[in-house]
């Protein structure tokens, strides 16, 4: 049963911004590192970053250093991504999922469905 819901992609042009939230409806991952995967078209799924507990020493993707802000909201049971100066290679499924070795090895558990940001030039 996936327990991640993610939302907030959309369509953006070029140095725009989006702000996705992934819920952890279950309040299952209130203790657990937390990060963000994309996937683009005809592409493997890669890391973007992720946020330990209780630290929350953040870790990010070479190519969205400087751009994209990872953070929690504890009372929320909410993790998000700030994403600024967004750019066509941007574009894919956004999902975020549990990291069960840090930084970025996830757990066995489901995927969610992600939310999809496209970026036109």
């Amino acid at each position: 049963q996936v327990q991640l819901v993610e939302s907030g992609g959309g369509l953006v042009q070029a140095g725009g911004s989006l702000r996705l939230s992934c819920l952890d409806s279950g309040r299952t991952f209130s203790t657990s590192a937390l990060g963000w995967f994309r996937q683009a078209p005809g592409k493997e799924r890669e890391f973007v970053a992720s946020i330990s507990w209780p630290l929350r020493n953040t870790v990010y993707k070479d190519s969205v250093k400087d751009r994209f802000t990872i953070s929690r909201d504890v009372a929320k049971n909410t993790i998000y991504l700030q994403m600024n100066n967004l750019k066509p290679e941007d574009t894919a499924v956004y999902y975020c999922h549990d990291i069960a070795r840090w930084p970025s090895g996830v757990s066995f558990g489901a995927w969610g469905q992600g939310t999809q940001v496209s970026v036109s030039p």
